[in-house]
This record gives C-alpha cells, sequence and structure tokens, in this order.
C-alpha cells in the first residue's frame, strides 16, 4: 500500500517560491498558480496526496479522487478569521466567498460534480463526523488501489 501524504500548498508554496508580491491591502502573498502546479506535478502523479487549500480551480482535474469542501456559517467563520488575525479586506473577502459558497462552485465547475463532497463544520460534532467520513472513504480508496 502506498502511503499517503499530506500537502499544506500554503507552506509548500512557502518553500519552493511559489509566492509572488505581497498584496498589502489583502495582507499576503500572491501565488504563482503556474509555478505551484509544476512544482505540485511530480509528487502528485505518483498518487497518495491530500492537498490541503482553499482554492481549487487551479489544479488539474486528474490530481485528484475525491474534494472535500469544509463550510460553515458565517458568524462562527468570522470569529475563527478575527482569531487567526484577519482584518479589512482579507476577512471581508472570506466571509464573502463563503456567503456566495464561491470555493464550493469552483469545485463543482473544475471537477466532475460526483468526486465533490460539501461537509459542514460548525461544532465538533461536524469535526468529529467529517473526520470519520473521510477515514471511511481513505480505508475504502485503500482497498481500491492495493498494489
Amino acid at each position: 500500500m502506498k502511503n499517503l501524504i499530506w500537502i499544506n500548498v500554503g507552506e509548500f508554496a512557502k518553500e519552493k517560491g511559489c509566492l509572488g508580491d505581497y498584496d498589502e491591502e489583502l495582507q499576503c502573498h500572491e501565488l504563482d498558480e503556474d509555478k505551484l502546479v509544476d512544482e505540485l506535478e511530480e509528487v502528485m502523479s505518483r498518487g497518495g496526496v491530500i492537498l490541503d487549500h482553499h482554492m481549487t480551480d487551479f489544479y488539474p482535474e486528474r490530481w485528484f479522487d475525491i474534494v472535500f469542501v469544509l463550510r460553515t456559517k458565517n458568524d462562527l467563520l468570522y470569529d475563527r478569521l478575527l482569531a487567526r488575525g484577519y482584518v479589512g479586506k482579507k476577512l471581508e473577502n472570506n466571509i464573502e466567498a463563503e456567503i456566495f459558497q464561491t470555493i464550493l462552485d469552483e469545485a463543482k465547475e473544475s471537477y466532475r460534480e460526483e468526486i465533490v463532497h460539501e461537509l459542514e463544520s460548525n461544532c465538533q460534532k461536524d469535526v468529529e463526523n467529517n473526520l470519520q467520513r473521510i477515514v471511511t472513504w481513505l480505508d475504502q480508496w485503500t482497498k481500491d488501489n492495493q498494489e
């Protein structure tokens, strides 16, 4: 069986030099999507990779067997983002993306709808249920992909 690896895309992009200019208004670096995809290609082609990122629309569909999009209520998200230090335009953009389900819609437009799954993440019970659902899926994926 292949060992699964988890990649936090933000950290990976920083390590591989895939960040562009710093956007003062959004308080973050721009992402060089083309360079990031090039850097990820080799590791993704081996399979067994879990990508952790909030953007979906520029990754090749062939990379994914399943896509989970975590959703949360806006008031909870607002508090979570404030606790992370998000303010101004960055906070506003993230809240608007949740209100308009931007990430979910981009995922559904970018990949086969049957592989895109929306998971609520409002409370500890949701997190536990999501974890169980993902573990069940991973167990089945592992059985289906044993070499």
